[in-house]
């Protein structure tokens, strides 16, 4: 499976604190949308997320974001090295993506960019 990339997932409080620092930090503007509840801005390789305490308990426990061609061939290479999909695959705005957890216990969320067929 050819990884494109991560994003490191960051729960804030204060949504617009965290943007300004993240975007002088490294120079790339926010794309921010809004999805169950929880506001998220994209800054580089920075995903960062506000919201309920309940919605980002859920969120806190994903490690990050690892970018794929495909998710099903993500969750076929995943399960057959003995990870398991917990959640997904789900379309999203951007593409699709999955929750996986693998066999040391971390949990990360693989997600492409191709549109739900």
């Amino acid at each position: 499976m050819e990884i494109l990339g991560t994003t490191l997932r960051i729960c804030v409080d204060d949504l617009d604190a965290a943007v300004a620092f993240y975007e002088q930090l490294t120079g790339a503007a926010a794309q921010r949308s809004d999805r169950g509840g929880v506001s998220v801005a994209a800054v580089g390789c920075f995903l960062l997320m506000s919201g309920p305490a309940a919605e980002l308990e859920v969120l806190r426990k994903v490690t990050a974001t690892v970018a794929v061609p495909d998710v099903d061939e993500a969750q076929k290479v995943l399960t057959a090295s003995g990870g398991r999909v917990v959640a997904g695959p789900v379309a999203t705005p951007v593409g699709r993506n999955l929750i996986a957890l693998h066999p040391d216990g971390a949990i990360f969320e693989y997600a492409d960019r191709r549109p739900a067929a």
